[in-house]
């Protein structure tokens, strides 16, 4: 992870040469890594996708076979062959990302070229925002990211957790550095905007047959 982290920090002073600001390059940088992170990320989102399509036939035949497990698990499958989903294919996408992010966080965490440096209405992006902005920012963009991909008719406790995780991330974000908080909205930003070109692509959903 240290030599990862490394690496990383070696491209961010590349970038920073080229930009001459610490807080645009955390911009660019951050757009760069989302965009060599598309091939895993974009199987990710076609997952999630076709989930959030295929949720009211699931909730259906769950209703229809409620007193009959084995007929319902049965067409729960073919519900899945029919519009090839795979339920954990969107899983290993993002594990493979984590060693990344957790590399990146650490690099922002503690990156001491940015003691002193001001950005927009940071003074200061080695210390947390004193205006709370980016809590908020961070907040509302992680919001609005899983609220996308959050089926219409999902349950109480993924929509009790699609609040409760933003303000979390918002309370995290008042003790975190600057420069890694601009990074976590910046991302966030993207995300919406990849899954917004994602999501209004036209369903292809298949539904169950009578047999």
């Amino acid at each position: 992870m240290g030599g990862l982290t490394q690496f990383m920090g070696t491209i961010f002073e590349y970038i920073f040469r080229f930009t001459g600001d610490y807080g645009w390059a955390i911009v660019l940088f951050t757009v760069i890594v989302k965009l060599i992170l598309l091939p895993l990320t974009i199987p990710q989102i076609n997952s999630s996708k076709k989930m959030q399509e295929i949720q009211p036939l699931l909730t259906e035949i769950q209703k229809k076979y409620n007193n009959d497990p084995q007929t319902m698990n049965q067409k729960v499958m073919e519900l899945y062959q029919k519009n090839n989903v795979n339920p954990m294919s969107g899983c290993l996408p993002l594990l493979i990302q984590l060693p990344i992010l957790w590399a990146l966080f650490a690099m922002f965490r503690n990156y001491p070229a940015f003691s002193g440096v001001g950005f927009l209405w940071l003074s200061d992006l080695s210390k947390p925002d004193s205006y709370y902005m980016l809590p908020v920012l961070a907040g509302f963009t992680t919001y609005i990211s899983t609220a996308m991909i959050t089926p219409k008719n999902a349950q109480s406790n993924q929509m009790m957790m699609n609040i409760m995780m933003p303000i979390l991330i918002a309370w995290m974000t008042i003790t975190l550095p600057s420069g890694l908080a601009v990074y976590w909205v910046v991302s966030n930003i993207f995300q919406i905007i990849q899954q917004y070109f994602f999501y209004k692509r036209p369903s292809g959903v298949k539904g169950e047959t009578n047999s």
